[in-house]
Order: C-alpha cells, then structure tokens, then sequence
C-alpha cells in the first residue's frame, strides 16, 4: 500500500501507525517530527502531478483542508481517493479507525486507544461559557454550525455563540462580534495565527483564550492529549483592559 496524505493530521496518525505506508504529504504536514517522504505542495494547491508520479494506491483528502477540484482532478486520472470530513470527535475517532483498518493495522493503535479514553472520560461541564470563536480577521470569519472544533469545545465546556447560524463559518463585523456579549473570546493559532497581541487587544473586558489550533482542529494522535492541553488554555483565559 502506498498513501499520499493532503491532510496534515491523516499524515500524522498514519505515519506514526504504519511507518512504511506513506509516500508523500504536503509541505503543512509538519508532524511527526522529522517525516522523511515526498513533497507535493500545499494543501490547498497541491502539484497533482507530483503526486501521481508517487503511484499512490490511496490519495487521502479532507473536505475543509483540500479543494474538491483536486480530488476531482485525481479521481479523472484513475488515482483513488479518500475524503474524510468528521463534524464531531466521535466521528472523527470513527474515522480514523476505518481508515487505519483499511490500510492494513492489524490492531487500533496506542494513541487512538488512548484518545477514545481521554475523551470518555470528560466530566459533564457544570457551567458552560458562552463565546465566539474567531479563526480568521480582516475579515473577521468565526465558527458556525457543525463543526469537528466546535464539538471539541462544546465538550469542554465552551458554547458557540455562533452553533446555530445557517452558515459552518459566519463572516460578522467585529461590532455584531462584540454585541453578542460573550463570556469568552477563543483565539486559535491556526489557521490564522492569534497571539497576545494580535487578536485579545479587539475585545477589552473579555476573557481571551489562546488555543493550541492543532490540538482544537487535528483529528489525529493529538486528540490523545487535546483535552488536557485544551482545558488549561482555556483556564489560563486573559482579560485585556478597555482602551
């Protein structure tokens, strides 16, 4: 079997379960650490015909990392794909088990193993905050509705201002941001990369949450250890002052 992965967290959890299977990954698949494959560009672009030069028998892509005329584009060439798209952690652990099964694990390995406890083992948040949850600015783009993030954070206590809106990632104005009041303001560093001082400064008052975006966003070995990390950034919320 030879895998070609355009999804960064499939890269890793392949990679770490059947070393051997893959062949190439993007240049964003920056774990494992020290990943010694091919390179076929990025997620979003990637160069198709470095990637059909790898004879992959499997091609795997996401819904939200990759666009759908690439997979089209490989399906024409003959080349099989898999698209994933989980919306909640239980899915996404579904997922990753078909997945590796396909590939030929014999057993789900230590990590996934380890991720399904982590995640059963959650106590029922006694107070939920209410927040919004940006991911992108100029313009500003927040979780919406049915998204595998939101779920993480909706099991961790945070509720999405924004979980019912019509669209899975709303553009509002930092002043309807603003006027929804939150309680919390999450602020991953990926795919726009928030920092102290680039993001908290445009909600004085509000608690301000920076978020590890791999271990909010990956469905892969990180999800063994997101529910630790994810709860202490959260508990280490910072509020900014007005002016």
């Amino acid at each position: 079997m030879r895998v070609v992965s355009l999804v960064p967290s499939l890269t890793e959890a392949v990679a770490l379960t059947l070393p051997g299977v893959l062949v190439g990954a993007t240049d964003w698949c920056t774990h494992p650490a020290g990943l010694d494959v091919a390179r076929v560009g990025g997620s979003k672009y990637p160069d198709l015909s470095q990637v059909r030069a790898l004879r992959p028998d499997l091609v795997l892509l996401n819904v939200e990392e990759n666009r759908r005329v690439d997979a089209d584009a490989l399906v024409a060439a003959g080349v099989p794909v898999r698209v994933t798209y989980p919306r909640t952690v239980d899915g996404a652990l579904a997922e990753l088990a078909d997945l590796l099964a396909e590939l030929g694990a014999p057993a789900e390995p230590g990590w996934l193993v380890a991720a399904r406890r982590a995640w059963a083992g959650l106590p029922v948040p006694a107070a939920p905050r209410r927040a919004v949850v940006p991911v992108w600015r100029r313009p500003w783009v927040v979780l919406g509705a049915d998204t595998f993030a939101g779920d993480v954070l909706r099991r961790l206590g945070v509720t999405n201002l924004y979980a019912g809106h019509a669209d899975r990632y709303p553009r509002p104005m930092l002043d309807e941001l603003r006027a929804r009041a939150p309680e919390l303001v999450v602020l991953p560093d990926e795919p726009y990369r928030f920092t102290a001082g680039d993001g908290p400064e445009s909600f004085p008052g509000v608690p301000c949450a920076l978020l590890s975006g791999r271990h909010l966003t990956w469905y892969g070995p990180s999800l063994a250890e997101a529910p630790a990390v994810l709860a202490a950034q959260l508990a280490d919320s910072v509020t900014y002052p007005a002016g």
